[in-house]
């Protein structure tokens, strides 16, 4: 039987300081696959230690976007610079944590979260205690010896999460890592990763569907329009943390941003 998520208590207030310099800039990229186009001139600068959520319809390249600033997909025109480096591929310096969970099933949590350190060839006993330290900060060290089956799908990504940040990047991507978990779990995990945020100054580019969750965990909204994939605003979320999801001001934005992405929506035909 899967094992019970783990909640772990509220998270305390977070406090930011200012971002001191511009960490990924993204200038005029476009991306087109066989003929078609995916992303128009995207322009976009993102704040070190910033927390950018992705928002849009399905097929609006959110995940295309964020696939690019990982190094995995290359632009058909423009260019990534992540600390003013053109990105040329994949790096450890850029964790990425998907909605699938990605662990390696016949290794245990704590193997997991080992294998980033494994590759670099770090000794064992470095390995260990790096993996022990990420797996108590998603709270999970009583389960190391677990493997992927034994636990629940909050538990899997917490590993996912915690394995992401073994290699100590500063730049953590996230392509919808919560979507396919229950509600309360979900809420949870958003709590969670504000606090482990808080902890380990990242660079968060984090795509979603949900209004909610991105106004609950961002300093700014990326609303992407389609047809063809570009963005259409950019907006500040100013509501101190801890963020209450029935505080009026959450809700008046929530109402604004839902008519603004309902207007994508529409062009595809779907409503």
């Amino acid at each position: 039987m899967p094992a019970v998520d783990v909640l772990m208590p509220a998270a305390a207030p977070v406090t930011r300081a200012p971002a001191a310099r511009t960490k990924i800039r993204i200038e005029g990229v476009s991306k087109s696959y066989d003929g078609k186009l995916a992303l128009n001139r995207v322009d976009l600068q993102l704040a070190e230690n910033s927390f950018t959520c992705l928002l849009g319809p399905s097929g609006c390249g959110k995940s295309t976007l964020l696939n690019m600033i990982a190094g995995f997909v290359p632009p058909t025109t423009g260019q990534v610079l992540v600390d003013g480096k053109a990105v040329a591929g994949a790096s450890a310096d850029r964790g990425v944590v998907f909605q699938e969970y990605a662990l390696f099933p016949w290794r245990t949590a704590l193997a997991n979260v080992e294998f980033g350190p494994l590759m670099k060839r770090k000794p064992s006993a470095e390995r260990r205690a790096t993996a022990e330290h990420y797996l108590e900060l998603v709270g999970l060290r009583a389960h190391g010896d677990k493997f992927p089956s034994e636990l629940s799908g909050g538990m899997k990504q917490r590993v996912a999460i915690a394995r992401a940040l073994a290699n100590n990047p500063s730049v953590l991507l996230m392509d919808e890592p919560f979507g396919a978990l229950d509600a309360q779990t979900r809420e949870v995990l958003q709590e969670e990763l504000l606090r482990i945020c808080e902890q380990e100054r990242k660079t968060v580019v984090f795509v979603t569907h949900s209004i909610s969750e991105a106004i609950f965990l961002a300093d700014q909204i990326v609303v992407m329009a389609t047809l063809p994939g570009s963005i259409k605003e950019v907006v500040d979320v100013s509501i101190p943390h801890p963020r209450d999801r029935s505080d009026a001001e959450f809700v008046a934005m929530e109402r604004r941003i839902k008519h603004s992405v309902r207007e994508e929506v529409e062009k595809l035909g779907v409503v």
